[in-house]
């Protein structure tokens, strides 16, 4: 399926749409592909914070809630860029605030995985 995937054009092509897009972008990746590492986050960030919220739902990261579900997109809000909702593996969903929900006491405990 790698090879098929990759034959697609990306540049000016009139089907790309954010669907198609993150299809490609999981097929340059193997869908059962394992970080390469982990390690712990040591100060709250943007990135700590998603990652917080994903991790709280179930997923590892962004990468594995799109895989898992299929090229779902993720709700973000605007003002914040942080994940919004997400659908959990049991098909129930978290809302999340536009503020901030990883405590400092909680930093430590989200993983970032090295891709």
């Amino acid at each position: 399926m790698g090879a098929v995937c990759s034959e697609l054009p990306l540049l000016k092509s009139p089907f790309n749409t954010t669907k198609n897009i993150l299809w490609r972008m999981s097929c340059t990746t193997d869908n059962n592909s394992k970080p390469k590492s982990m390690s712990r986050a040591k100060g709250w960030s943007a990135e700590v914070e998603n990652l917080f919220r994903f991790q709280e739902a179930g997923y590892r990261d962004e990468l594995e809630y799109i895989q898992v579900k299929q090229g779902a997109l993720v709700d973000k809000w605007p003002e914040t860029g942080f994940v919004k909702k997400l659908q959990r593996r049991d098909n129930t969903f978290y809302y999340y605030s536009k503020k901030r929900e990883c405590q400092d006491r909680d930093v430590h405990k989200v993983k970032v995985y090295a891709h």
